[in-house]
């Protein structure tokens, strides 16, 4: 059984991948074997000579929806029923990816990732192969291609041996709640904007003070949610 953080992406375009994911930090961390990708194509499993992955929405409507035969197919080929790992459909009726979530999913053995394309995938195989919708915002895309590449490098990045310093992951955005302070480098002046004097000043007690104050303020201007008062 391959060790580390094992993704697999149900696709009807699986040359899309590992696109990004196969560069930087991530491409990095594929190529040392940190964790895996594998891109199944759905169309293997698809119906007659033309291997149809689609039918016309029951009840009428506009577009086209995956079958669930073919879709489930597709599933069992890829996490047989003794995978642990849990099944995800990329959907924006999904709850909203948070980073308590890719904490959860990077602390676990992998994930089975299956990206929609049309007008969306057949209810019954949502229920029948309990896929979890997962939204990475209030939008739509063509397809769940590019929201599978924006989970699983949220995800990658946090694998033990990914990021250079831990602390660099500790203190980013919705870590601790907040979202990150301000960052600051040479020049100290530029075109007449000071780096904080606190920054400069050596004095790690003042830094951090400064550092919590400015995200909380950041936070409560852009992000009040966030704090919960």
């Amino acid at each position: 059984m391959p060790t580390g953080f094992r993704a697999s992406v149900l696709t009807l375009y699986p040359e899309m991948f590992p696109g990004p994911l196969g560069v930087s930090l991530s491409g990095e961390a594929l190529s040392r074997g940190i964790w895996s990708l594998e891109a199944r194509d759905i169309r293997a499993f698809g119906r007659g000579r033309h291997r149809a992955v689609d039918d016309t929405p029951a009840g009428g409507g506009p577009g086209m929806v995956i079958r669930a035969d073919v879709l489930a197919e597709a599933i069992d080929a890829a996490s047989p029923a003794d995978d642990p790992r849990p099944r995800l459909l990329m959907s924006p009726r999904g709850r909203p990816l948070t980073q308590d979530t890719v904490r959860a999913l990077a602390a676990g053995p992998g994930a089975l990732v299956v990206c929609g394309r049309f007008e969306g995938v057949d209810e019954r195989v949502i229920e029948g192969r309990g896929l979890v919708e997962v939204s990475i915002g209030d939008y739509v895309l063509s397809g769940g291609e590019i929201a599978a590449m924006v989970l699983l490098d949220a995800i990658v990045r946090l694998l033990p041996g990914v990021m250079g310093a831990a602390a660099s992951g500790e203190e980013e955005s919705f870590e601790g709640g907040l979202l990150e302070y301000p960052h600051y480098t040479r020049p100290r002046d530029w075109e007449g904007r000071l780096i904080p004097d606190v920054l400069l000043s050596g004095d790690h007690g003042r830094i951090a003070r400064w550092r919590r104050d400015a995200a909380r303020a950041l936070t409560r201007a852009r992000r009040p949610d966030l704090l919960g008062d």
